[in-house]
């Protein structure tokens, strides 16, 4: 024999009421209505049972020996666990300030008695729905926070990921861009820094400078010293020639094995020249013994100056060229010096430096 499964019940209400008769009427018109009833008969029970279990909406009187309803009410709110369930008041008090004073203490409905069952029925459904309505608005409003914090992670977590590629990627174009051993710019970014200079100095119009460097007498200073002390050469020269090269938009770079070079934008050739009697007084500064070389006891530079200004007609690799036939011709001439070549070099005024000028036209 099969039988239909109980049905699920509307609510839970807890019917306060010291009036035995009361109790029961009440309990069984709201038992008709599907509804799952507690009864308490004082103020004491109605909080004990509210506590122990929580209900949907409670049905509450007023006169009540020892606890009346407006002190149960007000404890009821000022509870955690209970001060969001609806209390509807029911009572023989007709005043007006009887029903202010219901509603002052946290009521939300007023039925007087002798109370009508429709009535009852039509105003315990009407706070149920507000109340079901209040979770459910409560429930998505919980669970948007929720979302929104996940959100707000994971836009915290992308962000510092993004941040660590970033400085990662920076890590990355800086060691593509950097000479292993000295730590400045190596010929891959020299090449690349070169042609954005030149362009830009060919739409401004503006002078570019080259100085090629070569340590003097390199390879006998590797064979006297051996190559860790050579390395080590190589690191104080490359520190040596940046701190000759002091504005942010020039480059200093390792141009190969001993070979330094320094680009030097929006740069004649005088400031050039300067640029150049820097470096060689910070080279010597660092006086690096040299035992083998034969035009100094320090470690000493050769330099080739060109300078130009870029133009369709010529090319970056031309100023190269212009510079490195400046510095053979430095070496030629016994070193520890500079040279400058190039068709374009401008008419220069004499300026006594501790280099030797030699400056050589087309």
């Amino acid at each position: 024999m099969s039988t239909k499964p109980a049905a699920t019940p509307k609510g839970q209400i807890l019917v306060v009421d010291n009036q035995p008769d009361n109790l029961r009427l009440l309990s069984a018109i709201l038992a008709a209505q599907g509804y799952r009833v507690q009864k308490a008969i004082s103020g004491k029970q109605a909080l004990k049972a509210a506590l122990t279990a929580p209900p949907d909406l409670i049905l509450l009187d007023i006169n009540m020996p020892e606890m009346n309803g407006y002190e149960v009410c007000m404890q009821l709110k000022s509870c955690a666990e209970t001060c969001d369930i609806p209390v509807i008041f029911i009572s023989g008090l007709d005043h007006v300030a009887d029903k202010v004073q219901a509603f002052r203490v946290g009521g939300r409905d007023y039925i007087t008695k002798p109370f009508q069952l429709e009535e009852v029925v039509v105003r315990v459904e009407s706070q149920l729905t507000i109340r079901r309505l209040q979770m459910n608005l409560q429930e998505k409003t919980r669970l948007l926070e929720e979302q929104n914090q996940k959100l707000l992670q994971e836009i915290e977590s992308r962000r510092r990921a993004e941040a660590a590629l970033q400085q990662a990627n920076e890590q990355l174009l800086h060691y593509a861009r950097s000479d292993n051993l000295t730590e400045i710019a190596n010929r891959r970014h020299f090449d690349e820094y070169l042609l954005l200079q030149w362009r830009q100095g060919e739409r401004e119009q503006l002078s570019l400078s080259l100085i090629l460097c070569d340590i003097d007498y390199f390879k006998a200073y590797n064979d006297t010293y051996g190559h860790l002390a050579g390395d080590a050469c190589l690191k104080r020269v490359a520190k040596a020639i940046s701190l000759g090269v002091t504005r942010p938009q020039d480059l200093v770079a390792r141009y190969g094995g001993e070979e330094f070079a320094a680009i030097l934008p929006n740069t004649n050739f005088q400031e050039a020249v300067r640029v150049a009697s820097a470096i060689h007084f910070q080279v010597r500064q660092l006086q690096i013994p040299h035992a083998l070389s034969q035009v100094s006891n320090w470690i000493t530079l050769s330099q080739g100056i060109s300078t130009t200004v870029p133009s369709d007609r010529d090319s970056p690799e031309a100023l190269i060229a212009s510079a490195d036939k400046a510095l053979y011709q430095a070496k030629q001439r016994g070193r520890n010096q500079y040279c400058a070549y190039g068709p374009r070099l401008p008419n220069l005024e004499t300026v006594e430096f501790s280099l030797k000028q030699y400056i050589f036209e087309e």
